[in-house]
């Protein structure tokens, strides 16, 4: 073998010097640092975006159930309670079906069982359900002691004889007699009350929106430990109960010449940020 092969074979059997290791860690360290801050980076916005889109969509969602329910809800059934330290709930009856009656007992008429109204096979009644007649308080609504109430015990099937033309008799519960005749002959229909109540959480100062119902009407408003369990509508309400003016919603009462009106003005907080819905909702809803 002569001196040129043995050179070549030795320049191509030589490894990497100790300098020569140590920049090519420094830089993969370097380049490893600089792709694991990239990610984190991008994993915690991509975090932080899908936590501020959970809360816009259940917020979004539950301001939009709050306003359809309260459209149609009963006249002057709507009550507001408040404790400044642990909720803050809205009732109402929501309307299942109305229309006109035609003969009610009506005072200073004699009580009677039964009265005649005109329905639809389309309209949502049924037997046990409560019907009104010109209510003008929420006392009206919840209380029967003015009596603008009644039960319903039984109705011939809707599109059957003895029905003519739509009318139909109703039976009570009971002997009935109701107050005051609606100028317009309105008659409501519904079953049960519904209340959303902002509630102070086990935890942290936000608040938690809940739905209830099957609780049944009662004289005085419930607190939301009278009601059954409730149902979670949105979280991370930011509204601070104690502060008049930062209360989640506010009722404007109908009057004469004005409709009853809710103010919605829940305020949500998500990752140190705050935005606000400020809504109205008209009950348009008239005795």
């Amino acid at each position: 073998m002569n001196s040129l092969s043995a050179k070549r074979m030795q320049t191509s059997t030589r490894g990497f010097t100790l300098v020569e290791m140590v920049t090519v860690i420094l830089i993969l360290g370097i380049l490893v640092v600089g792709v694991s801050s990239f990610i984190l980076f991008g994993t915690r916005i991509f975090v932080e975006s899908s936590s501020v889109d959970q809360v816009l969509s259940q917020s979004r969602f539950a301001v939009e159930r709050m306003t359809r329910e309260l459209r149609s809800a009963l006249p002057n059934s709507l009550r507001v309670n408040t404790d400044s330290l642990t909720y803050q709930c809205i009732e109402f009856v929501p309307i299942e079906a109305s229309t006109t009656y035609l003969s009610m007992p009506i005072a200073p008429n004699a009580t009677a069982l039964m009265g005649t109204v005109i329905l639809n096979a389309t309209d949502k009644i049924k037997e046990n359900q409560y019907i009104w007649i010109y209510p003008l308080t929420d006392s009206d609504v919840y209380n029967s002691a003015r009596q603008k109430r009644a039960q319903i015990k039984t109705f011939p099937p809707l599109g059957e004889p003895p029905n003519l033309a739509n009318q139909v008799t109703l039976t009570f519960m009971g002997s009935t007699r109701f107050a005051e005749a609606s100028p317009r002959q309105r008659i409501y229909f519904a079953s049960a009350p519904v209340s959303y109540c902002f509630e102070k959480a086990s935890s942290g100062n936000e608040l938690t929106l809940k739905r209830y119902t099957g609780y049944g009407f009662n004289v005085s408003q419930p607190t939301p430990a009278h009601m059954s369990s409730g149902v979670l509508m949105a979280q991370s309400v930011a509204n601070v109960l104690s502060n008049s003016a930062d209360l989640p919603l506010i009722l404007t009462p109908s009057s004469l010449v004005n409709n009853a009106m809710v103010h919605l003005q829940p305020r949500f907080n998500v990752n140190g940020e705050t935005f606000q819905y400020r809504h109205q909702v008209q009950v348009i809803n008239v005795p």
